[in-house]
């Protein structure tokens, strides 16, 4: 083992958290299974109090900490870690202090306050926000948890995969995401001593592939951003790193459009939210089925902790690129009446209108001809070719805009 880290730790992890957080279902997915051509199976650490399966390692941690006598942590960061680390600090009657970047958005910044820590707001970046916590960890003599470099947040995440081995022992595959690389390290571990001969794979996004190329030697280029900001992590942890490198079998990278496609699959076919973060799993089936395909393939939806705009427009983008909503261009000549015969065809031909848009000066046409623009709700593609071919038969020019 690479690290001090054993099954003993998870396990020992495992009878503590027990009562102090969710046993979250782990349940397959006939629907999914049939689209993606494995058995899937889905871990719900969405459903934990802090909608994250990262209470487990702070809850861990904190304990640790607890017992050694200490009554004041401080931590980095803008999402889930911050969260796990402030209700469990509270729960213990400990003090929490987390910084967070500038740019961190307001409901998570709320949400919290509102489990009791102390919220401090400093840098443009996660890095100057770390560097600031190690700065009044020393000054204020508060204990530092870091959000994944640290043996009992992995053990405490390793949990994950005895829970998920314990409901379901055949599975033959573990989907992962991966970050810093806390979880899937702690899972490894874990599901390595339970299940020798387990596949485990790890997923990042193309954006922020840092642990693949840590441990697989490429140069992938870094982006900028993610929808998956759980697991936009530039860099990567050294025991995370060397527990991956000795445990487990591949890492994949998946695009942001699979991820919104699977956050949306997510919503629509199992009525559940999830976070970026907690959708490149099935992201990574879609992107490759070949890879999964007929295997009894366990996934973590790790995190349900999502901007609900970015939601909303992810619902939106996944109608259009299914054909449900469309903007469709019809020109015709100026006629009074002309607007009532057009939508009582869309009608007629079973579709809703959303937005109509008419428009006489900024047009390339004849000045007698006017064009208008519908966005539409249909029931898909066909639908909407049936609707553009009744707009044809009565007369009009109809087509729709990309």
């Amino acid at each position: 083992m690479p690290s001090m880290i054993g099954i003993h730790d998870i396990e020992r992890a495992a009878a503590r958290l027990q009562g102090q957080l969710l046993a979250t279902p782990c349940v397959e997915s006939r629907t999914l299974s049939d689209i993606v051509g494995a058995q899937v199976f889905l871990k719900f650490e969405n459903l934990q109090f802090t909608a994250s399966f990262k209470e487990r390692g702070a809850c861990n941690k904190l304990v640790d900490l607890a017992e050694a006598g200490v009554r004041g942590v401080v931590a980095m960061s803008a999402g889930n870690h911050a969260q796990g680390v402030a209700y469990h600090a509270q729960r213990l009657g400990m003090k929490a202090t987390i910084v967070m970047p500038r740019f961190t958005p307001g409901v998570k910044i709320e949400r919290t306050r509102g489990f009791g820590a102390e919220v401090v707001l400093h840098g443009d970046t996660l890095d100057a926000a770390r560097a600031h916590a190690f700065e009044l960890a020393e000054r204020d003599g508060l204990s530092f948890v870091h959000p994944y470099d640290d043996e009992a947040i992995i053990a405490g995440q390793g949990t994950v995969a005895l829970e998920m081995l314990d409901a379901v022992p055949e599975l033959d595959t573990l989907v992962v995401a991966t970050g810093g690389g806390g979880l899937i390290s702690g899972m490894a571990v874990a599901a390595r001593a339970r299940k020798p001969g387990i596949e485990i794979v790890g997923v990042q996004t193309s954006r922020f592939p840092a642990m693949v190329n840590a441990v697989k030697g490429t140069h992938h280029a870094q982006g900028s951003n993610s929808i998956a900001e759980g697991i936009a992590v530039g860099t990567p942890g050294v025991l995370t790193q060397e527990i991956i490198k000795a445990l487990v079998d591949d890492m994949l990278l998946v695009e942001e459009g699979d991820i919104e496609q699977a956050v949306l699959m997510l919503l629509e076919i199992e009525k559940t939210v999830v976070e970026g973060a907690g959708a490149v799993g099935l992201a990574a089936l879609l992107r490759h089925p070949d890879r999964f395909r007929g295997k009894k393939v366990g996934l973590v939806l790790c995190g349900g902790n999502i901007d609900p705009l970015l939601l909303a427009a992810i619902i939106e983008r996944g109608m259009v690129r299914a054909g449900r909503l469309a903007r469709v261009r019809v020109s015709s000549r100026d006629v009074p009446g002309m607007l009532a015969r057009i939508t009582t065809t869309v009608a007629e031909a079973g579709a809703n209108i959303d937005e109509v848009h008419h428009q006489r000066a900024f047009t390339m046409l004849a000045a007698q001809n006017v064009e208008i623009e519908l966005v539409l709700q249909t029931r898909g593609r066909e639908h909407l070719a049936a609707v553009l071919a009744a707009l044809r038969q009565s007369g009009f020019e109809a087509e729709e805009q990309h």
